[in-house]
């Protein structure tokens, strides 16, 4: 079992963000599933990964080659997959997985997250959507789901595709087809 995880790479994002990570990557190894994340070992991403490898837990790494020049790369990860583009690390990420779970994020998290559910939505794949918000950041965003389903803009359905959730246990436990 894999579990990819989106998430921010900022590092001007609050502590409890980075902890929230931690927690997650923590959470999906003591799970006995194994990470996928992307590459990255700055902020939320790079909590991740540690947290997962606190507990033993193994993880894998997608990372553009040109954020590898950068020195963005975590090169403690158990396989370090190098790819050209964001497109390829996307798709890498998308196959390699079993589940998918958001943490709060920007844009590149927002993108990531609805081109994952999309793809749930069309049928391309039938792996667990999750989002984990504990802090509420993304409340304005399932308003806005909420709000374009009423308008007619999401399809039915769609919007049940989401699992939002405020708990790593929780999470996890979508992740692994468990509630």
């Amino acid at each position: 079992m894999r579990i990819a995880v989106f998430c921010s790479s900022s590092p001007t994002i609050d502590s409890k963000f980075i902890d929230l990570a931690f927690e997650l990557g923590a959470g999906i190894a003591q799970s006995g599933a194994e990470l996928v994340s992307g590459g990255g070992h700055i902020s939320a991403m790079g909590a991740i990964s540690r947290g997962a490898r606190s507990q033993g837990g193994r993880t894998i790494g997608i990372i553009p080659q040109k954020l590898v020049d950068i020195e963005f790369a975590d090169h403690d990860s158990d396989e370090l997959i190098v790819v050209d583009s964001m497109r390829t690390r996307k798709a890498k990420i998308e196959d390699l997985s079993d589940a998918f779970i958001t943490l709060p994020g920007g844009l590149g998290t927002l993108e990531e997250l609805f081109e994952i559910w999309v793809g749930r939505y069309l049928k391309f794949h039938d792996k667990p959507v999750i989002i984990l918000d504990p802090h509420g950041v993304f409340q304005p965003l399932h308003a806005l789901v909420e709000h374009l389903e009423s308008e007619n803009f999401v399809k039915p359905g769609m919007r049940d595709l989401l699992h939002w959730t405020t708990t790593v246990e929780e999470a996890v436990a979508i992740a692994h087809g468990k509630k």
